[in-house]
């Protein structure tokens, strides 16, 4: 959205985590091969990792750094195209949001072929959400307090 903001940390944490994952335990590296690399041992002290036994070479290490690098700016360049690619329905999606706070599968698929999303099918507007003080149509009728009740109404 033009800026940077911290709110991707914990995205950018999952994503090295998986990269991380990809390279050295799945064997998912054309540059390395299929093998895996730095078998962790870790030695656990009060349910904390405090140190971590690996069984590679510093060259191998970096290779494997490199690759997780990669992985990462290709699939970050690869998401901001769509994202930019796709500015318009995100923009409209989130116009509609704020206004109806909810979309239905139709309305996102109007938004995702490039039209304005259609209003609500009938019935399927907030007040019939059945929460308190939504009514449907067919309750319009003023509410009457019960027998039980004074007439002010629950104490």
């Amino acid at each position: 959205m033009g800026q940077m903001t911290t709110g991707a940390a914990n995205d950018f944490e999952q994503a090295t985590e998986l990269a991380q994952k990809m390279v050295s335990r799945w064997g998912m590296s054309d540059e390395l091969g299929t093998r895996v690399y730095g078998e962790n041992q870790s030695e656990v002290f009060l349910g904390r990792d405090v140190t971590t036994h690996r069984n590679l070479s510093n060259a191998t290490a970096e290779k494997v750094d490199r690759e997780i690098t990669r992985i990462i700016d290709e699939q970050y360049a690869r998401a901001r195209k769509i994202i930019d690619e796709n500015r318009d329905k995100i923009e409209t999606m989130a116009r509609a949001l704020m206004e109806w706070e909810t979309l239905e599968s139709d309305q996102i698929n109007d938004i995702m072929e490039g039209r304005q999303p259609r209003p609500r099918a009938s019935g399927a507007d907030d007040s019939s959400a059945g929460g308190p003080g939504n009514r449907g149509e067919e309750d319009k009728a003023p509410i009457k307090p019960r027998m039980d009740e004074p007439a002010g109404g629950p104490a």
